[in-house]
């Protein structure tokens, strides 16, 4: 399988010309025309994910968060960007990215994401931007069950939140990855609580008793990125890893109980 041809059918589902200005998605490392056997998928591209390729055999990274987002000035070994970029292109592993693009169609970051919490009537929560999901949970349930029910489901390794305008909540907007941008839209939308991540700390001042803001880890948020790239995949025969290195670097002190 040629690798322009796995691109294709990547971008037949998130096609390119739907990210956002800043981001860059596409081809990080490598040539199109190059014959692919096995594909290994990650969120992240690190080190730690490369060397798996490696040992795995595969031709090719498919990852969630580009390599690639600012100028490379020097491939010389000093930052762990410029190790990656030179392992890669020293074993002859590409390394292709679905960013923004993945996130603002249907059936991609967010819709999946809402998906798994059970939502329903399921619409873009930002029309202009395809960004963010919002629908119904079956039934109203009180504000703590919700949270729990989210850390429980997506194995969060950490919830922050903010109290919300009423404790029984029904409508949920959400946005994987960084969408603190979007906790005012949540509100005019009437949505009860926002999940995202990466919230500071004047966006839950500013939400609190407003909204419930739900703030998880952005590794989290985004993971199911990795099932997305093998349902793509999985009808063109080429064989797919989900890697096992892809792992949050975010830890979270826990204490030890004799």
């Amino acid at each position: 399988m040629l690798l322009r041809e796995i691109i294709n059918s990547i971008e037949s589902v998130a096609p390119r010309s739907a990210q956002e200005e800043w981001d860059n998605s596409g081809m990080q490392i490598g040539d199109t025309e190059r014959d692919i056997q096995s594909v290994l998928l990650t969120t992240d591209v690190t080190e730690s994910v490369v060397d798996e390729a490696m040992e795995r055999g595969c031709q090719l990274i498919i990852s969630h968060h580009p390599l690639l987002f600012h100028g490379l000035k020097q491939v010389c070994g000093q930052t762990a960007q410029a190790r990656i970029v030179e392992k890669a292109i020293r074993n002859n592993i590409a390394i292709y990215s679905a960013h923004t693009n993945l996130d603002s169609v249907e059936g991609g970051i967010n819709t999946r994401l809402a998906e798994k919490l059970g939502l329903t009537d399921i619409r873009l929560l930002d029309p202009e931007s395809g960004l963010g999901a919002i629908g119904k949970l079956p039934k109203v349930v009180p504000y703590p069950d919700f949270i729990g029910q989210i850390r429980a489901i997506l194995n969060c390794t950490y919830v922050r939140y903010t109290r919300p305008a009423k404790e029984q909540i029904q409508t949920v907007a959400l946005c994987g990855g960084s969408g603190a941008e979007f906790i005012e839209t949540a509100i005019e939308q009437g949505a009860d609580v926002y999940l995202t991540a990466d919230c500071k700390y004047h966006e839950f001042q500013d939400a609190d008793g407003r909204i419930g803001v739900i703030d998880i880890d952005h590794w989290i948020s985004e993971r199911h990125a990795r099932e997305i790239f093998a349902g793509i995949l999985a009808p063109l025969g080429v064989k797919t890893y989900i890697s096992n290195n892809d792992k949050t670097p975010i830890q979270v002190w826990q204490e030890q109980k004799n």
